[in-house]
């Protein structure tokens, strides 16, 4: 792995699980009921995709990608008649600003905080928005009033970035969703266990699909072969390549001091026992394990 590239998925891991206290924490799912969303999936879906408007099935479907459409479409459109996404981006910004701020705690230096928030909102500049829909909805959005909000808005924009990159590299290799949860199960870093329920994706289909990359010569007994293996790798590095953008216009000493700013925030939030592990975003439980995603 290239220096460039190792530095890249150091920064998704920690901006990442910045980003993640979104679906974890119960600040925001209390914000959603609020609205009068009801369970974890409607609020979910509902905050995903609000920057993009009041949006359907179809077009949801296609920008999460990973999601089984018929899990997508239990939501969308028909939480638009309960809420408004104005409604939902706004409950979704404080959930997440009261969550970090009392996960944090004594973490949570303002004068480090501000920096940090500083630096990653430097770094949007060098991401391009050509193809990348989520990130481009996203940008749209008004910065948060708090220094840990802005933050939080900042490390949101560049994981939206990499997702969005992430969805071309895949089927630039001729992989749908599925085939992405099949493929990075068969790695052994997270189970079918974790990921085909959190994804709606049902046996017979995750058994189809098993059967195809088989075919294919990614997969036999259910674990990657060595061209499997080499599919994957050639998918993270184009990911982390298109992913590089925002840290080479930031330049390498200002990524790192951002990397060394949040590094300390990270460890609060893996130790407050918040994020699950394992979890179907793929998150890795350390800042010093590498992350296979």
């Amino acid at each position: 792995m290239t220096d460039e590239r190792r530095q890249t998925r150091r920064l998704w891991h920690l901006l990442e699980t910045i980003h993640a206290i979104t679906y974890f924490a119960p600040e925001p799912t209390d914000a959603y009921r609020a609205l009068g969303l009801k369970g974890f999936w409607m609020g979910y879906f509902a905050s995903r995709v609000a920057p993009m408007g009041p949006i359907g099935s179809e077009l949801g479907a296609a920008v999460l990608f990973g999601f089984r459409p018929s899990m997508v479409a239990r939501t969308l459109p028909s939480v638009w008649a309960t809420t408004s996404p104005e409604a939902v981006i706004e409950a979704r910004t404080r959930g997440v600003e009261a969550a970090l701020s009392r996960i944090l705690g004594a973490a949570l230096g303002a004068s480090e905080v501000a920096e940090a928030a500083v630096l990653a909102e430097e770094a949007l500049p060098g991401c391009s928005a050509a193809g990348r829909p989520l990130f481009a909805a996203y940008s749209t959005l008004p910065r948060p009033s708090t220094a840990v909000g802005r933050l939080w808005r900042a490390a949101t924009l560049l994981r939206e970035h990499r997702g969005d990159g992430h969805v071309a590299a895949m089927v630039a290799q001729g992989d749908d969703g599925l085939d992405g949860h099949v493929l990075f199960a068969a790695t052994g870093a997270v189970d079918r266990s974790t990921l085909q329920p959190n994804r709606g994706w049902t046996d017979d289909e995750w058994q189809g699909c098993e059967q195809r990359l088989s075919e294919r010569g990614l997969l036999h007994a259910g674990r990657l072969t060595e061209m499997g293996r080499r599919h994957r790798h050639q998918v993270e590095d184009a990911t982390d390549d298109v992913a590089a953008e925002p840290w080479r216009h930031l330049g390498v000493e200002a990524t790192d001091r951002l990397a060394r700013l949040v590094t300390p925030l990270v460890d609060a939030l893996l130790d407050s026992g918040t994020l699950p592990f394992p979890n179907p975003i793929g998150l890795p439980a350390g800042a010093d394990r590498e992350p296979d995603r």
